[in-house]
């Protein structure tokens, strides 16, 4: 029970006192997204660069462990697709949303506290370099699978290289293999900046949940919620136990990965192509509220809470 108060509660403790701070009109709009700007933009940045500086990198490349992950993202979003198009009925993007929705990690507001949580520093490298091609890869094929022929790839790239939280991961990891250290007044100050991304990142979370809320497409919403926060991470564990046979923290770091609940990203796709906004709040409101309980299961399972 300990180990519940301490991994746990800390992290949706965050998200529920933001949640109120918006409901009680304590806090407004304004500042959650000022909030989730500094997150994205400034701590989280700070965060993985201060972490991947002061720890070791592998000397190979984790295929097996990026196969374990992508290779359930894969399964459960063709389902979830496909689950959209014969049960529901939904047009050709929204689909593409609801298959996003039920691959995409909530990684920089809950994922990474969560992780860290549970794992400490050895839970930083597999984190982030799983970090470093996960958002490439999700939003690069949600926008193929969305756009088809009229892909624009010149603007894919664009964003992905202006990424603060890739421009963070890349520059960290150079740095750490040339054996660059930084000034110790630089690092003090990102030190500061990238503890506060955690607590500021999971009071903005709590926001957005008042914010966007339950709004239509609840029978949508629940299916993704369980491909989301039930499938996805069984088939991440089970590809890495029984067919890539990763060291434990490696499964457990993307087993946590993948039961993140549905980003916040979702829906902001959705609202650029108009489509499906509704579902992908609901989605994001519902399977943020549920994932406190299947977090404790698959924290359990993991061996993490005995």
């Amino acid at each position: 029970m300990l180990q519940i108060l301490t991994i746990i509660l800390p992290v949706f403790g965050l998200i529920a006192v933001g949640f109120m701070g918006r409901l009680t009109n304590l806090v407004s709009d304004r500042t959650g997204d000022g909030l989730s700007e500094f997150v994205y933009v400034v701590g989280v940045p700070c965060l993985i660069f201060k972490t991947l500086m002061a720890v070791d990198m592998p000397s190979a490349q984790p295929w097996g462990y990026w196969a374990s992950y992508f290779g359930g993202t894969l399964v459960v979003w063709t389902l979830a697709a496909v689950v959209a198009r014969r049960v529901f009925a939904l047009d050709g993007i929204t689909r593409v949303i609801a298959g996003f929705s039920s691959a995409q990690s909530n990684t920089a507001l809950v994922g990474i506290p969560l992780i860290l949580q549970a794992y400490g520093e050895a839970g930083a490298v597999p984190l982030f370099l799983l970090l470093a091609v996960h958002l490439p890869v999700m939003m690069s094929c949600a926008t193929i699978l969305a756009e088809g022929r009229n892909t624009h790839w010149t603007r894919i790239l664009r964003q992905l290289a202006t990424h603060p939280i890739l421009v963070a991961i890349i520059s960290g990891a150079l740095l750490r293999l040339a054996g660059v250290q930084l000034p110790g007044l630089l690092k003090s100050v990102m030190g500061m900046l990238g503890d506060a991304a955690i607590p500021c990142g999971l009071f903005a979370m709590g926001m957005a949940l008042r914010r966007y809320g339950f709004r239509d497409g609840t029978a949508v919403a629940v299916t993704i919620t369980a491909f989301k926060l039930l499938l996805h991470p069984a088939l991440v564990l089970a590809l890495a136990m029984f067919v890539f046979r990763l060291p434990p923290v490696w499964t457990g770091v993307a087993v946590l990965f993948a039961s993140s609940p549905v980003g916040l990203n979702c829906y902001l796709f959705a609202a650029q192509y108009g489509k499906g906004e509704g579902m992908a709040s609901s989605s994001i409101t519902l399977s943020t509220a549920l994932s406190v309980v299947t977090s404790t299961f698959w924290l359990y399972l993991l061996g993490i809470l005995l």
